[in-house]
Order: C-alpha cells, then structure tokens, then sequence
C-alpha cells in the first residue's frame, strides 16, 4: 500500500467499518485497554451487540493504530492480559475508568466476589442425576386403624448436599447500595470452567418454576415430589444461578422455596442472590411463616450473607460487611479473619505483632496482636495447656478475639471442648467481640452430625424432643436449640456422650452463647459505630464496662 495520510486512512477504514458488524462488548473488554475501548466508543465503534465478523478483524485494528499513533509501542502492555481476571479486576478497571469512585468497603465486597470466583475455577459441578418419576410418587397416605400403632410422623427426606460445594452469596443492601453493578461484576467475569450459567429476576424464576410444577402435575398428577424433578431440570440448565432481587412475598412460593432450593444445591447449583432484606426479614407476617423458617435458616447456614450497606466507626473504617462467624474453611475464611482483625484492631498505631504476658510465671503466647484485638489459631489457643487463669489474663489484655481453623469436636475431642467452653465463658463474661472461622456450622461444634440424629432420635422416642415437621431438617432443630437453652438440654440429655447434668449444661449454654455474641447488637456495642453515636458511644460503653470488669475479674 502506498503511503498517504493518517486522516485519509483513518476515513476509508472507518467507512469500510461501518458496512460491518461492531465490536461485541466482550472484545472490547478483552481486547482493548480502557483509552482505547473509550476512544472507540467516541468513534461509533462498539455500540451495538452482535458478533463482530473474522474481517473486520483486521480493520479495527488499523482503526484503533491510527486513533493512537503515538501509543503503539505500548498496545501490547497494555493488552498484556486478554481477560479480567475476576471481580477485583473488574472493580479495579472501573476505579481507573473514573466509573466508580475508590471505596473500601465496596473492595472489601468486590473481594468477597473474587473469593467465591477463585473457589468456582477449582469446582467441577457433578453430573446431574435425574430422579425418576417413580422414585418421586409419595406413600400413600396411612389409614387410620394403621396410624393409631405408629406414632412418628413422615418426616421429610433429607437431601445430601455436596461437602465440596462452594459457599454462595446472599447480598442485601437499600436502593442504590450497589447491587446490580457488583452481580454485573461477578456475573460477567464467571471463570472459563463455568459453562452453564443463569441471571434472572427472582420473581421470574419462580413463574418459570411454578408454570413447570403444573404441567408436571397435569402430566403425573398431585401425589408426587414434582419440585425435586423440576429442580433437576434447572441443574442440568445452569451449574451457577444468580437471582436479582430475591424476595418472598406469596404463600405459594413460601411453601416449596426449601425444597427447591436444597434440591438445586444437592444437584451443585451454586446460588447467588441479591436482595433488599436480610434472610431474617423474608416473609414478614405471611401466611404459615414458621414453614418457611427453615427456608430462612438454610440461606443463612449455606449462603455467605454479606450487607451491602457501608456502616462506618468513629475512625470512618467501614464495618466488614459478613457475621464474625464463617464456616467452612475455604478461601473465603482468611480473608473472612483478617477482615475482622483489621477492623477490631489499630493497625495504624499499633501494627500487628507477637505478644507474650505472664500467667502464674509462665507465658501466654499471642502469635498476633493490634491494639486491643488479638487473633489465634485454634491449635494455638486451645491445643496447649491452657486453662481460665490463661482465658481470664487474655481478657484482662485484649477486648476481641479472632480464632481462626476451629475443628468439630466430637467425643475424641472432648478435652479441646471442654477447653473451649471455657474461652467461650471467659469472652462472654467479660463482654468481648468474638471472631471464628470453623469446619462446621455452630451447632455441630460439639456434637457430629451422626450423634446428633442419634440424639434426637433417642430424645423423640421418649417424648422428651418434638418430632420434626415435614419442612423441618436436622439443621432445623439444631438452629432452634441455638435459641433455646431448655430445649438444647432436652437434646443433650439424650446423648451417652456427656458425663452428667452439669457437663451438659455448660455444652448448652456454650451454644446459646454463641449465638448471642454472634448477634449485631453485640459486636457493635462500643465500637464506637456512627449510627450508635461515634466515639462518645465508644468512650461510655469503656467506662461501662471498666467497671463491670473491676467487679467480675
């Protein structure tokens, strides 16, 4: 081609672009760096969405090299990486873009992102196995002469959920919180290995998912689980499911959303959610809302439930936006821990650092300290030689603790137990934040999963625990004993595991414990939070609690 100007070129390839089709808006997040992408746009390339044709390949690359001539030595460090790499990326190019304005606890919500994307490059959803119509007709139903000789009721049949399934998201946050922009962000940057994916309003789903139960029950008639066979089909459709606004509003979806949820998650569906409450806050006065508790309770116990408001204290460091417990221990648990170690200590003034104190004459190491928080290992703290004096010296130092890689206890581990029952005391007593990360969900810290079916079993057939409702889940019962020390007693006296009434008591009251210490109201009392009065909440709760510490240690 003979040389002619910049101008001249520039016009006939941009007339030759116009008769093609422009830039998909995945080439032009891939291809282009954001001055390019930007100056294109400016240009009329890349408005619209169709799929760009192999020629005009290269054209627009001619384009773009004579839109910056004088940047071409560097298009190829800056189109280094052809691919966002996740949610962080992505947040990070619009920060740089001037999209979206520098905020911390928006990153610490983009990091949160990026955990759940690391784990998904790692999972491999497992094939689907379709149930068939067979297996999903119910009994029939007992007559009357036979249900006067047996006592127990249909329960409902527990559904087994991957152990390698990875965490999902329950995000909720006010209008103008985010939501929308930060399920782009993730939604879009999904890694390579995740072939089936869905986005969808929730209230859309759940038309899709009530047009299919019908035609199923047209086709096999009432008397069979159609949620599982439907649920099936909507894993074979997508492996990850993100639902905008999720929210529950009618009896109809109230009643089957357990089901179908746990039935997604036994096929490896992973869920992410966006929505304008927090789980606890669903289904307010509806109609049979104790049936949907449980529905309630597996969001909470198997979703990560982060709130997209930015709360902020007294030194304007936004509040990490997840509960101080995390289970189970996955990628997500360390940024999960030393979110809350940042947050609960003074990094500024006082960076983290090793600390011993004396004990009787001996030491009591702490691997990790930052003004007045403090941050273990499990192993650390209760895999000594400890003992209360240690626990109550630690209070005496410190106002949180952060306890990192907690294991389930069961009837081999009962020294550990009883140790940590005894810390657990300790930080109770003296009003103190608590942090963990754990293999399991609180109510299976002390009791396996296998001995508390036993249990409750042992206990249902002495009248002494209540069986469960058809909706209603071993984690249902447990998740009630979290809330109720007499009903936990009832639980526990039924277990051979235990040495008498009073080891019992202190498993139970352990368990109601954490469960109040777990709350917000706890964890922000005198941290100085500004909706709770900045500093001067701060400085009232301190003395408050001088005082109380005076009497009680």
């Amino acid at each position: 081609m003979k040389p002619h100007s910049s101008f001249t070129a520039l016009s006939q390839i941009l007339s030759e672009i116009v008769l093609l089709k422009p830039f998909p808006p995945n080439i032009q997040k891939r291809g282009l760096c954001l001055s390019c992408r930007a100056q294109a746009t400016r240009s009329g390339l890349g408005r619209q969405q169709n799929p760009i044709k192999p020629e005009a390949s290269e054209l627009r690359k001619r384009a773009l090299h004579h839109l910056h001539p004088r940047q071409r030595r560097y298009a190829s460090v800056r189109h280094a990486k052809p691919i966002v790499q996740g949610p962080l990326d992505a947040y990070d190019e619009r920060v740089h873009a001037h999209e979206l304005r520098e905020d911390e606890h928006q990153r610490s919500i983009a990091q949160v992102l990026q955990d759940l994307h690391d784990m998904l490059a790692d999972y491999q959803a497992p094939a689907v196995v379709h149930p068939s119509i067979e297996s999903l007709l119910r009994p029939q139903r007992r007559s009357l002469l036979s249900s006067l000789f047996h006592t127990k009721p249909l329960g409902r049949k527990a559904t087994q959920i991957p152990p390698n399934l990875p965490k999902g998201l329950y995000m909720y946050g006010d209008v103008g919180s985010g939501k929308t922009m930060l399920m782009d962000m993730f939604y879009e940057t999904l890694p390579q290995n995740v072939t089936s994916k869905t986005r969808i309003h929730f209230h859309n789903f759940m038309q899709d998912v009530h047009k299919r139960l019908h035609m199923m029950k047209l086709e096999h008639g009432t008397d069979m689980d159609a949620v599982s066979y439907v649920a099936a089909e909507l894993a074979e459709e997508s492996s990850v499911l993100c639902f905008d606004e999720f929210q529950c509003t009618d009896v109809a979806d109230a009643m089957i959303l357990r089901s179908l949820l746990e039935a997604l998650m036994s096929h490896g569906v992973v869920l992410v959610t966006t929505s304008n409450r927090h789980p606890d806050e669903l289904y307010i006065n509806g109609i049979q809302r104790g049936s949907f508790v449980p529905c309630i309770n597996l969001l909470k116990s198997r979703l990560r439930v982060i709130n997209l408001d930015s709360t902020t204290d007294y030194r304007k460091i936004p509040r990490p936006p997840s509960g101080v417990y995390h289970h189970p221990l996955d990628k997500a648990a360390v940024s999960h821990a030393s979110k809350w170690f940042r947050f609960l200590g003074d990094m500024d003034r006082d960076p983290p650092h090793a600390a011993t104190h004396q004990v009787w004459g001996r030491n009591v190491e702490v691997p990790k300290a930052s003004g007045r928080a403090a941050m273990f290992t499990f192993y650390e703290l209760i895999g000594r030689a400890t003992g209360a004096a240690d626990y109550l010296e630690l209070m005496r130092s410190y106002d949180a603790f952060i306890v990192t890689d907690v294991p389930g206890m069961t009837h081999r581990q009962r020294d550990w137990a009883r140790r940590f029952i005894t810390f657990i005391d300790a930080v109770y007593e003296s009003r103190a934040k608590l942090v963990l990360t754990t293999a399991v969900p609180l109510y299976e810290l002390f009791m396996s999963t296998s001995e508390i079916n036993e249990a409750l079993e042992d206990g249902r057939q002495k009248g002494s625990v209540k069986h469960a409702e058809e909706h209603e889940g071993v984690d249902d019962v447990m998740r009630q004993m979290m809330d109720d020390l007499g009903m936990n007693m009832s639980v526990l006296k039924n277990s051979s595991l235990f040495s008498g009434d009073e080891e019992r008591f202190a498993f139970s009251r352990a368990l109601s414990r954490l469960s109040e210490m777990g709350s917000q109201e706890w964890v922000e009392r005198g941290l100085g939070m500004e909706h709770r009065g900045g500093v001067h909440e701060k400085v009232g709760w301190q003395k408050v609690r001088s005082r109380w510490r005076e009497d009680s240690l």
